[in-house]
């Protein structure tokens, strides 16, 4: 039977690492402070961020496309397809971007197929450290897939 990570007994967690230009500093920041828990995980991140957080933490991350060239959509369908256990997305609250109905949407596929989000640094502390990063954890699947099968 595949995969449709909802229902995994893995410790080992799907992450995506996203930021905006101006944010980017802050969670490189942040993940070279939490590279020895990141190293236990597999890695997502958006084009450009994802080339950072290689070269910064000599670590092998799946990078998708830049963010306004569809990363963010890209990021959007792993969710949907259950590849990812938790979105990082250190977003930029003062600053419009082009794609930021592409932005609106990843946030609400994340929320509508229950992805943690941690959309700054002191939310992605707390669910860093949280003992459901390292162990066992079933997601719940969302009430509209529920009535499909």
């Amino acid at each position: 039977m595949a995969d449709d990570g909802l229902s995994r007994d893995h410790t080992t967690k799907r992450i995506a690492l996203v930021a905006h230009d101006n944010m980017k500093g802050d969670l490189l920041d942040w993940a070279r402070l939490n590279r020895p828990l990141l190293l236990q995980h597999k890695l997502y991140a958006t084009g450009t961020t994802g080339t950072l957080l290689e070269q910064d933490l000599t670590v092998w991350v799946h990078k998708l496309q830049s963010g306004p060239l569809g990363g963010d959509q890209q990021v959007g369908a792993r969710i949907t397809e259950g590849e990812i256990d938790l979105l990082i997305f250190f977003w930029d609250p003062l600053q419009a971007h082009p794609h930021d109905p592409d932005v609106r949407a990843l946030l609400r596929v994340a929320v509508l197929w229950n992805v943690p989000v941690a959309c700054n640094r002191a939310s992605a502390d707390y669910m860093i450290s949280s003992p459901l990063l390292s162990g066992a954890y079933q997601r719940r699947r969302p009430q509209h897939e529920a009535g499909r099968e």
